[in-house]
């Protein structure tokens, strides 16, 4: 009998033991799926170190694994200290008076050795003003007057010259200093007395004079045969914008635009990316796969679904990684074949082993966009790399291919530091104007240039640099 005193059949007590099995199984699904949103943090997905907060875990293992060589400097490691130089600019003597054991009087004769201490510090900080002036001549023939020209960068009676300009520019754009500090920072450091509207001049004069310089950049980076490719947003102007890096290890090109898959239209060799479907419609291009990425995957399906497939898999990347690593010692250009095709046939392996549990897993409950019954995060992965075996492994093919899309990231985080510091662009022109000074000084950084002298040089003189 039920509760309204009606007789209870079979089919009916069938009926709600059913509707109990459905709602427990939504259930537990929710519990998981929440229990994985709980468990990711910045070493198990793409979320930033900012996001884990106070509960940030401590990171007791890399990604990488323990190393077999020892630790600290490796043999052939140059050093970094301070040494000695053959020409100091002022040389100090001191000389003693009386003998340190009996006191006898000392003269200069009786010098037969020096012992030299070198101290290095900055000069202090002053303005060095160079005065041009133009001859007036007064023609003896027709008496009219003809002044001689001034170069063609003194445009005023009192301006600033190129070093002043390159140092604010400097520490606006590579330092990622606000305006309004630079100018403070100009004037304690070098008594330059700057307000943040020059600063801000000064910024989008020399973006102008770099662009042809970053073009030229950009150009190379396409034609590389292997480059580096990753996107973030972008505010500017109070709406979500996108800023793209195309990377090399000499070089770094930067390019805004509104929208997030609005892709250069000409490319080649390989790109490395992180498996954002869009750069699949490049064309004439290769793909590799940033297995950095899939290490953090794996390693959210280790530590919160506990899934066996995903163990396995993380092991195999990190040994073809070592293997790699080990043949590159060695200076040989690929790593035993024996070694190549024990990698394949366990990657199929572990993939068909990983398909098959999941195939098995009753479906989600839930309904994904468009209505169709969405995948789980474990069996998407698997699908990739079934799809993009290739792509994944190609580091175990080609050396020059790395292992991680590390190197388009690192050239994109002080681009997310500037954010951070400023909030956003007011302007699209502010926000390209940064982009190509930033390309211009990632470059220079990579390519071992003095960042000064960099900005100092016109850009023709920095396309010879960049192409000898």
């Amino acid at each position: 009998m039920d509760r309204t005193g009606k007789p209870v059949t079979i089919e009916d007590l069938y009926a709600i033991i059913q509707a109990q099995a459905a709602t427990i199984a939504a259930l537990q699904q929710e519990v998981a799926e929440l229990k994985r949103q709980l468990g990711l943090n910045s070493q198990n997905s793409g979320k930033p170190p900012s996001s884990d907060g106070l509960k940030k875990p401590p990171r007791v293992q890399s990604l990488r694994g323990r190393s077999e060589k020892p630790s600290g400097g490796q043999r052939g490691h140059k050093g970094e200290t301070l040494r000695q130089i053959e020409n100091p600019d002022i040389i100090k003597k001191h000389n003693a008076k009386t003998c340190a054991h009996c006191r006898a009087k000392l003269t200069a004769a009786m010098v037969t050795g020096v012992v030299k201490r070198q101290v290095f510090d900055i000069p202090k900080p002053r303005f060095e003003v160079t005065e041009h002036q133009a001859s007036i001549y007064t023609c003896t023939g027709c008496a009219h007057l003809t002044t001689a020209a001034f170069p063609e960068t003194v445009l005023a009676a009192a301006q600033y010259g190129p070093r002043v300009r390159a140092a604010a520019v400097y520490l606006s754009f590579g330092q990622l200093i606000p305006e309004e500090r630079v100018a403070e920072t100009m004037r304690d450091l070098f008594n330059v007395d700057l307000c943040a509207a020059t600063v801000a001049a000064m910024g989008a004069r020399k973006a102008s004079e770099l662009m042809a310089f970053s073009d030229y950049i950009a150009a190379k980076v396409a034609a590389a045969s292997v480059k580096h490719l990753d996107e973030t947003g972008f505010r500017i102007g109070g709406r979500t914008q996108w800023l793209h890096v195309a990377s090399t290890m000499g070089l770094t090109s930067y390019r805004v635009s509104p929208k997030r898959g609005s892709l250069p239209s000409v490319m080649t060799g390989i790109v490395i990316h992180d498996h954002w479907k869009p750069y699949y419609t490049l064309s004439g291009v290769e793909h590799a796969l940033c297995n950095a990425h899939h290490l953090r995957e794996l390693k959210a399906l280790i530590e919160i679904e506990k899934e066996t497939w995903a163990k396995r898999m993380y092991k195999l990347l990190i040994n073809a990684c070592r293997s790699v690593q080990r043949a590159i010692e060695k200076k040989t250009s690929a790593i035993p074949l024996s070694t190549y095709r024990r990698i394949l046939r366990l990657y199929d392996t572990i993939v068909a082993a990983g398909l098959t549990v999941h195939e098995r897993q009753v479906p989600l409950l839930r309904k994904g966009e468009r209505g169709k019954t969405p995948r789980r995060t474990g069996h998407n992965l698997l699908l990739r790399f079934l799809k993009h075996k290739s792509d994944v492994l190609r580091f175990a093919k080609d050396f020059s291919v790395p292992f991680t899309n590390n190197q388009a990231e690192r050239d994109l985080r002080m681009m997310k530091v500037k954010q951070k510091i400023s909030g956003c662009f007011r302007t699209t022109t502010g926000a390209e104007n940064f982009a190509a000074v930033r390309a211009v000084i990632s470059t220079a950084r990579k390519q071992s240039w003095n960042l000064l002298e960099t900005l100092v040089q016109p850009a023709p003189n920095l396309i010879l640099q960049l192409s000898a």
